[in-house]
């Protein structure tokens, strides 16, 4: 497949491995920051292609890991209780809250419906409009423009019974408190290819530079990660702590400014509560004030102030927000694979198809145990 395969050659990744090999010393800890990225990693097998003093660690670049309880609290109670249908990705409706979740609210008689893009709540809004419509538009950056076109089109057309419950969090805030962190081990990052195709990466520059720390943007096949890598060790070796475009055929440096635009026009920055990490200043986005008739928070004031706030993970012994930090991985919670599976998860990090607990799972491999090839 074009843009695929020739970034999947089995003799483009073993020289690419060689490379690495021959040009790394010195021993460092690099995270991807993408949960998809954590995921091509497991599946390909590249860490174990690098050397042993070269470690890779698992960051919180997994929208749904991060979503708050409270969130999904707020969107069980709105489908559950008072009649909203709710909207959303297929992938939030097994992550837990606190009591409960989407799907076992809908098997309670909530009304929730499973949605490819937020336009797609919006025609709902349209095709029922005596029914309340909320839309949960939770992500990065890269999701964010779908999000504010859904609204955009909902007050082009008046439609005041459409709303969003938004937890939109931006990735640069997140890298920081990382950085910050007394025992943080980072010495280099793969930054999300997907996310800078939107925003660009000119906001890395004085991260790089104020943590010493080398930022290479980077795509999700087998060549990019390793690619990434290489560029990241270079620059490790070299002393060096720049931002880098090793993805160049999807991510330009400015990003898309027509998405941007569109994205300045509907939301603001705001402090924004991480799943299992906590409250980071200035990491997330919310609806401008002129767009309040679609906010369900505003919307639906007084059910959203009578949840409790966040406190973690809904389960006890689930260890996801450490492993959402990079502090450990997903093995060495006691809970991974034994009382933790897909089928039964305590955390979001097992929930969802970006979550680093789940790539361990589904690919079988414990990394500590020195049994395993």
């Amino acid at each position: 497949m074009k843009w695929v395969d020739e970034f999947r050659g089995a003799a483009k990744v073993r020289q690419l491995a060689c490379l690495i090999k021959a040009i790394s010393q010195t021993p460092a800890a690099i995270m991807e920051v993408c949960g998809g990225q954590t995921h091509a990693i497991l599946r390909f097998g590249l860490d174990q292609l690098l050397p042993p003093h070269l470690e890779l660690l698992h960051g919180p670049g997994c929208p749904v890991c991060v979503t708050p309880s409270r969130v999904l609290d707020f969107s069980v109670e709105l489908c559950e209780r008072h009649g909203v249908m709710l909207c959303t990705f297929g992938d939030m409706v097994r992550v837990p809250g606190t009591r409960s979740d989407l799907m076992h609210a809908k098997a309670r008689g909530g009304d929730v419906r499973m949605v490819y893009s937020p336009l797609d709540a919006v025609q709902l809004a349209r095709d029922f409009p005596d029914r309340e419509i909320v839309f949960l538009a939770v992500g990065f950056e890269t999701t964010a423009p779908a999000n504010a076109m859904a609204v955009l089109q909902a007050r082009a057309e008046n439609l005041t019974n459409f709303s969003m419950v938004v937890s939109q969090v931006l990735v640069p805030p997140a890298m920081s408190a990382l950085l910050e962190a007394p025992d943080c081990r980072i010495r280099g990052f793969l930054a999300a290819g997907h996310v800078c195709t939107v925003t660009g990466f000119s906001e890395y520059g004085p991260l790089a530079a104020r943590f010493r720390v080398p930022m290479v943007v980077t795509g999700f096949e087998p060549v990019d990660l390793l690619y990434g890598v290489l560029q990241c060790v270079r620059q490790i070796e070299e002393g060096r702590a720049e931002v880098e475009n090793a993805y160049p055929r999807a991510v330009r440096p400015e990003g898309n400014l027509p998405a941007r635009e569109q994205l300045a026009r509907v939301f603001q920055v705001c402090d924004r509560e991480w799943r299992g990490i906590g409250m980071l200043p200035r990491s997330g986005w919310e609806l401008r004030p002129e767009f309040a008739p679609w906010d369900a928070e505003k919307k639906y004031a007084s059910i959203f102030s009578s949840l409790p706030e966040s406190h973690g993970e809904a389960a006890a012994g689930c260890r996801s927000g450490e492993v959402l930090q990079g502090r450990i991985k997903p093995p060495q919670c006691p809970a991974f694979g034994t009382r933790c599976t897909p089928e039964n998860p305590f955390g979001a990090t097992m929930v969802s198809s970006e979550g680093a607990c789940a790539a361990y799972f589904r690919y079988s491999r414990n990394p500590l145990d020195p049994t395993l090839p």
